[in-house]
């Protein structure tokens, strides 16, 4: 399989220059619809993984300590110009997903758009995120899934060998992975292309 942490790093070091004028205005009403979905309070803990350029910056609210990470350093400075652009205050942090740093129970939100359909091993990024977030944490998810009631066709996986190396999974269903990682999923809206993206918010079983 070429999905590997490693080639992530790489072509999303390269995707970095261009990630905005291709993701930017494609995903601002899915990533808006998302985070609204999350019961937000003054002063909340909040860790974006897989953060890219920052693009949920601006929908965020502006009472609550944020945090964020990404595999990619140049995905970090950009995350980090957009933060200072914005007159945020942002922890940024160059880290792989599936081996977050912070202490358990740690975070009241995490945030994972556009990531569970590109890491190598989404179960072990959602450990983390179950990992660091309070037990009365929320998860907010936002990713594009194959349907939770079938698999993948033997087409759909065949095609699933390209995409997966050079943008994103297109197998994944979202219940499965979600339940299986010990969340309880609370709501879930389909927020583009039909129900073929997502936006989930779950809690820790």
């Amino acid at each position: 399989m070429f999905n590997t942490t490693g080639w992530n790093r790489r072509r999303y070091t390269l995707y970095a220059p261009i990630y905005d004028a291709v993701a930017e205005r494609a995903f601002r009403r899915a990533r808006r619809a998302s985070l609204a979905q999350v019961h937000w309070r003054p002063g909340m803990r909040v860790l974006l993984v897989g953060a890219g350029t920052g693009l949920d910056l601006p929908f965020l609210p502006r009472d609550i300590e944020l945090h964020a990470t990404d595999l990619s350093p140049a995905m970090v400075r950009r995350l980090e110009r957009r933060a200072e652009a914005l007159g945020r205050d942002l922890e940024a942090e160059e880290m792989d997903a599936a081996r977050l740093t912070y202490p358990d129970g740690h975070f009241d939100v995490v945030v994972m758009h556009l990531i569970l359909a590109v890491m190598p091993d989404p179960a072990r990024g959602l450990a983390e995120a179950h990992r660091v977030l309070a037990p009365e944490g929320q998860l907010c998810v936002m990713d594009k899934f194959q349907a939770d009631d079938r698999p993948a066709g033997l087409a759909r996986r065949a095609l699933n060998a390209l995409t997966s190396a050079i943008a994103t999974d297109i197998t994944r269903q979202a219940r499965p992975l979600l339940e299986a990682g010990g969340f309880v999923i609370e709501q879930d809206t389909p927020v583009m292309m039909g129900a073929l993206f997502r936006a989930l918010l779950a809690r820790p079983a």
